[in-house]
């Protein structure tokens, strides 16, 4: 056997190991290329925006629409019109049983455009006279994606103002 003539298993074990590098990679580039349409951009939060919002609800929405931030939207009725109202995941039961349409809200939030629409993302909710933060003060979700809100409402504390944290 020469150097520059390799035996037939040499040669199945070339083809075996390329055929094997080649399925590698094409599985990489499929796994990157699927992590690209999973990844969704998250809505960036401006404290130096943040205003309040007083309104009606019009419609709370749990089901995901495609491009939206993920979690309870709340569609609100106010004197700047209708506003698409981020929640977020991290609603307790209770308070969920109190946002129905015609329960007046309000809000303290920032507005912020993703994929083309506006939504104002909740930092501070009060309904009935409870407030529920959603958000810390730099716009961080205090209940992250991928957290059920019963488990975030496990956890809720009441404070002795009646406020929920």
């Amino acid at each position: 056997m020469s150097p520059s003539n390799p035996t037939k298993p040499a040669r199945m074990a070339v083809r075996l190991l390329s055929l094997l590098m080649l399925l590698a990679a094409s599985l990489a580039a499929g796994a990157a290329s699927e992590a690209r349409v999973v990844q969704r951009p998250a809505p960036v939060y401006d404290a130096a925006r943040e205003v309040t919002l007083r309104g009606t609800v019009q419609q709370v929405v749990t089901a995901r629409a495609i491009g939206s931030p993920v979690g309870v939207h709340l569609l609100v009725s106010g004197p700047q019109g209708m506003v698409d109202v981020h929640a977020g995941l991290g609603l307790t039961r209770e308070a969920m049983r109190t946002l129905q349409a015609g329960s007046p809200v309000q809000i303290v939030g920032a507005m912020t455009l993703l994929n083309g629409k506006q939504y104002f993302l909740a930092r501070l909710l009060t309904v009935n006279g409870r407030t529920l933060t959603l958000r810390s003060p730099g716009g961080v979700l205090l209940h992250q994606y991928g957290i059920r809100a019963g488990k975030a409402a496990k956890n809720a504390r009441v404070q002795t103002n009646g406020d929920l944290r």
